[in-house]
């Protein structure tokens, strides 16, 4: 008899895992509300990314003189332009995962979908039809919103969610962003680019508070948006937000979560901005889905627990993405795998879904990427460490394309040489991040990289650099 799987929600976790699903034999549902694709697709990875190739561009522009290149005229961002861009290339990507969805005969119904019993969802139309579907396995994939902030709610005018951000008819003349994390940080970089007077306002010590990017890359990255005129107050917090004469007016003060034992005191507890970006955090979208008809609960902020087969606590039940939320990891590509893990458990495999070697990718100016334990986890777990550093100033590529900001950071366990975390802040760090996962997963040591031969001249060389350093053999690093 064949197994039919019922998946609710259609982002990176949903359809992944509705075409493995599918692949192994299985009658296959997806349901969506809105768009295939999900947040990464519609309101994240892919159109900030189409923005930031956008504010490379118009960077580059500026310095062209430096590059023997002469530019006749004015250079001027379009965000009308830019938006048309950003909508067409998502299109494509929407029709491609529709494409491939049919290909492998999944049936895709657009509309809000509620569980109504075990092994049965009721799905409710655009047009006020509704209808039952019944299932054996059921994949939950429903992901999440943006958090909103009882004290400075959304209005999608003047104050905006990072949805908001990313349908900007014009750019802002100033713009401040709560929230030090990845979103902020890159949001930071691609609006000042375009020509925003930003600020950052970050509760904890640190940009990219996280404790899976290292503090150097968090120090280099602060240079950096001082160097490009971000203002950024760390150990801060937004006390309130008052709209007057079509400004913002913002409060602020000492962050009561801040991990600094002595922050320094605001110079400035007031200022006024034309916009203000929310980007602290996402809220669960479970509430509506029912989970109570099938005795699922979740925790008291809606987050949905899994073991490491991504089962729930009922029997055929998995979930993945987002909606397991950060007590497990909230990237894209990790909930592609988390859908093929749980699609392959849903058609009685034995798969295990492990965390412990993911890369990070931060789309900021410079960009970074992240594999493996920082420098300071790696000290509380225990591991006695060296850690070596190599500047991309010193490869003949970033010297070629003026690209001189980064560093390449490698944690090693002393004794046997082994590769403990890579973390890369500069150009293109979030391809060059893949070598280093490899490593770490295949648990390679640094001499086994070091003896690799790169390519000259590439930016890649910066990972044979570490390595030599790391040997004790440094050459130009």
């Amino acid at each position: 008899m064949v197994t039919k799987i019922i998946v609710i929600g259609g982002g990176p976790g949903g359809y992944v895992a509705a075409l493995r699903a599918a692949a192994l034999g299985a009658d296959v549902t997806l349901i969506e509300k809105e768009n295939l694709g999900g947040t990464c697709l519609n309101f994240g990875c892919i159109p900030s990314k189409i923005m930031k190739n956008s504010a490379d561009i118009f960077l580059k522009f500026l310095k062209a003189g430096q590059f023997g290149i002469n530019v006749q005229g004015n250079v001027s961002p379009d965000m009308t332009a830019l938006m048309e861009k950003k909508n067409k290339i998502l299109e494509i990507q929407r029709k491609g995962i529709a494409s491939l969805l049919k290909k492998s005969g999944v049936s895709v119904e657009m509309g809000r979908a509620v569980i109504k019993s075990l092994n049965m969802v009721e799905v409710a139309f655009n047009d006020g039809n509704k209808k039952e579907f019944d299932y054996d396995k059921l994949i939950l994939a429903t992901g999440t919103k943006p958090l909103n902030v009882a004290d400075f709610p959304f209005d999608h005018h003047h104050i905006l969610s990072s949805n908001d951000i990313l349908q900007l008819d014009d750019i802002p003349e100033s713009i401040v962003i709560v929230g030090g994390g990845v979103i902020g940080c890159e949001f930071a970089f691609i609006f000042s680019a375009l020509g925003s007077k930003v600020t950052i306002v970050e509760a904890l010590s640190r940009l990219l508070p996280l404790p899976s990017v290292d503090e150097e890359c968090s120090k280099l990255l602060l240079r950096e948006m001082k160097k490009r005129k971000i203002a950024v107050f760390c150990d801060t917090i937004v006390k309130s937000a008052d709209i007057k004469d079509d400004q913002i007016f913002i409060h602020l003060e000492l962050s009561p979560f801040t991990d600094n034992p002595k922050p320094k005191k605001l110079k400035i507890t007031v200022f006024e901005s034309e916009k203000m970006a929310v980007c602290i955090g996402r809220s669960a979208l479970s509430s509506d889905l029912g989970l109570e008809n099938i005795d699922l609960k979740t925790t008291p902020q809606g987050w949905i627990d899994a073991n490491e087969q991504l089962e729930t606590s009922v029997e055929g039940v998995y979930a993945i993405g987002d909606i397991l939320g950060p007590q497990k990891v909230m990237l894209a590509h990790v909930a592609s795998h988390e859908g093929i893990i749980a699609a392959q458990n849903a058609m009685g495999e034995k798969s295990i879904m492990k965390y412990d070697v993911i890369p990070g990718a931060i789309f900021t100016m410079p960009e970074i990427g992240t594999v493996g334990l920082s420098e300071s986890e790696a000290r509380k777990k225990g591991y006695d460490v060296e850690a070596f550093s190599v500047n991309f100033r010193s490869l003949g590529k970033a010297q070629a394309i003026d690209e001189l900001a980064g560093t390449a950071k490698m944690i090693v366990e002393k004794e046997s040489n082994k590769i403990l975390g890579v973390h890369l802040i500069g150009a293109h760090a979030t391809d060059l991040i893949a070598e280093a996962t490899l490593a770490i997963q295949k648990g390679l040591t640094a001499r086994e990289i070091a003896h690799t031969i790169h390519a000259h001249p590439t930016l890649a060389e910066i990972m044979g650099e570490v390595s030599l350093k790391a040997c004790g053999t440094p050459i130009h690093g």
